[in-house]
């Protein structure tokens, strides 16, 4: 046996780095790539991960998220917030964010993959966002302090003196619905339709660089690395241990303060026994294709970003429905609790949406069109009073229609 095919991977400071070695064999074969524990890489006794922009923009539609539900604000406020302007005091006593150059607004439907020729959706989609601001401003917050009914805006209790929901008159509670859809067209876009494609990874030179472990300017890492540690940061990005984000999967609503976005709801997904394990699928198919970036070997990477299109997008549908069912649910009791439903329909709603940017694995198509996706909204409210009028069958078409387009069941993802 040749002694160089024994080193084709050299473990350097706990983190696994791959070598060339001087002999007649190819790079290291596939099930040689070794990724650590952890998402854990270093160069030069650096850490060579990146993915502070994503971290800052979950950060941002976090607390825009949270401001939609005090009916103080306005709606030029609420829009500078969406839309940041580096300097901008947009984020109160937050400097950090302030001072920032991002923006949630810009990176909503601006994937390469899907947006970068479609730019009519991509307008259209964040005229979405923006109405939901305006709606919630102008129709919800001036009936703060009235009860809801059929055709009019306000609040609803939930029963037992549980939670207030702020609705429109349609039933919608627009803070969840904006939350929800900002996972599709924000999170899930950028991490499966741009950062993960190879539009992204090998742009211009970033083959070549990578190839050569040519770093960026001033950085310890490739471009390629880096593009792949964004996506990464869009799911991962606010954890507590972000290079052991599983750490606080399974604790329950993400206990330990991780986002309110894509990391909680793979949370609750991978809390379902129907599912167990997709949150391990996905962080182990991070790891492995980033150790693959290291090593050169692309069509490892490739696979692994086919798996994390899979899963997220799983995510995603999983919950539209099981909100859907949970609403469901609550409108087929003996006392309706109009609040607690409308609350899981306007979260069902939000998963819905978001549901158009999800990735198909090895494709560059969603599993639902925009247009499919705009037809099953339109069958959620098409009652003149909207979530008033829907009815459980209804909910029941809508679900069952998402479940075909993946492979889990309706009463799989409903429980």
């Amino acid at each position: 046996m040749k002694i160089t095919s024994l080193l084709k991977i050299a473990c350097i400071s706990g983190v696994f780095a791959f070598i060339s070695c001087s002999s007649d064999d190819d790079a290291a074969p596939a099930d040689q790539i070794k990724e650590p524990t952890n998402y854990t890489f270093e160069r030069d006794g650096k850490s060579s991960v990146s993915f502070g922009g994503q971290t800052t923009r979950i950060e941002m539609a976090t607390i825009l998220a949270g401001k939609l539900k005090d009916n103080t604000q306005t709606e030029a406020v609420l829009d500078a917030m969406f839309d940041h302007k580096k300097g901008a005091n947009d984020f109160g006593d937050n400097a950090d964010l302030n001072a920032s150059t991002k923006s949630v607004r810009s990176k909503t439907a601006a994937s390469k993959d899907y947006f970068s020729i479609n730019v009519t959706d991509a307008a259209d989609i964040k005229k979405d966002f923006d109405g939901w601001i305006k709606s919630q401003v102008d129709d919800v917050f001036p009936n703060w302090t009235k009860e809801a009914s059929a055709g009019v805006a306000g609040f609803r209790q939930e029963a037992e003196g549980g939670s207030k929901r702020y609705i429109t008159a349609k039933g919608l509670e627009l803070n969840q619905v904006f939350a929800k859809s900002l996972i599709g067209g924000l999170m899930a876009d950028q991490a499966l339709n741009n950062y993960l494609g190879k539009a992204v990874l090998e742009e211009a030179d970033n083959v070549k660089n990578n190839d050569n472990g040519t770093v960026v300017e001033g950085k310890s890492y490739t471009t390629m690395e880096h593009k792949w540690d964004e996506a990464y940061g869009y799911l991962f990005g606010a954890a507590p241990d972000k290079a052991n984000p599983l750490a606080n999967i399974g604790t329950g609503s993400n206990q330990k303060g991780d986002d309110s976005f894509l990391s909680k709801y793979l949370d609750r997904v991978n809390d379902d026994t129907d599912f167990t394990g997709i949150a391990s699928d996905i962080f182990n198919a991070f790891k492995l294709g980033r150790a693959a970036i290291v090593a050169k070997k692309y069509d490892v990477r490739d696979a692994q970003a086919a798996i994390i299109r899979e899963k997220v997008s799983q995510v995603i549908a999983v919950r539209a429905v099981y909100y859907l069912q949970q609403g469901k649910k609550a409108l087929e009791a003996p006392v309706v609790d109009h609040a607690a439903a409308f609350h899981d329909l306007s979260e069902g709603y939000g998963f819905i949406y978001s549901l158009q940017f999800t990735r198909k694995p090895d494709s560059k198509t969603p599993y639902l069109t925009r247009s499919e996706v705009q037809g099953l909204i339109n069958q959620l409210m098409s009652g003149t009073n909207g979530l008033w009028d829907v009815t459980p069958k209804t909910l029941q078409t809508i679900s069952e229609a998402i479940a075909k387009k993946f492979s889990f069941t309706v009463a799989q993802a409903g429980s």
